[in-house]
């Protein structure tokens, strides 16, 4: 399995890490060459408008559009679930608000209850997090905070408003590539979890 992470701003070594420790093929993704022969994209976390205008310089947009419209899944994290919402790459029907938790100060951890990925409460940190503000009804609510969505799928996209790669749980990350998986051998959507 051979998996990228956008690498033009933002935490993406820690998504690196976290793939190649579950197993992963990964690569770093900058130019449009990068998405080739990819079967799975991390979008991460970093300032949603600096990634934009990155993705928008490096001509990685269409691309990235591409990439999605194949079935390949797409996993945005913090401002990388921002950057696929339906006012950015349009990758999922919702709208997400930026900084919706506050700002650096206002940051935090929570234990959060996550579908999907069995048991234990998954440790959530929070960093200038948004939360999703608007949902079509294809979105699947995965998990919330306090009344908001924080945590959604939409088909092949997976996307959360904090930083998985953060602590030692990959539990997201490996429902990432379960998703991926399917996509590659061609499973209908759902099977299996």
């Amino acid at each position: 399995m051979l998996i990228g992470v956008l690498a033009v701003q933002g935490g993406f070594e820690a998504h690196l890490a976290m793939l190649r420790g579950l197993g992963a093929e990964v690569r770093e993704v900058r130019v449009p060459a990068d998405l080739v022969g990819l079967d799975g994209l991390v979008i991460p976390g970093g300032e949603s408008t600096t990634i934009v205008k990155g993705i928008e310089s490096a001509g990685l947009e269409e691309p990235i559009r591409a990439h999605h419209a194949a079935g390949r899944p797409v996993f945005g994290t913090c401002a990388g679930m921002i950057v696929c919402d339906a006012g950015h790459l349009g990758l999922l029907d919702a709208t997400v608000r930026r900084n919706a938790f506050g700002r650096q100060l206002q940051s935090f951890e929570a234990d959060l209850e996550v579908e999907g990925i069995g048991g234990e409460p998954l440790r959530a940190v929070f960093i200038r997090a948004p939360w999703v503000e608007c949902r079509g009804a294809g979105v699947e609510l995965l998990a919330s905070y306090e009344g908001h969505a924080v945590a959604v799928r939409e088909g092949n996209v997976l996307a959360c408003a904090f930083h998985p790669e953060l602590t030692d749980d990959s539990r997201l990350h490996a429902l990432f590539m379960a998703m991926t998986t399917r996509a590659r051998d061609g499973a209908p959507e759902g099977a299996g979890t």
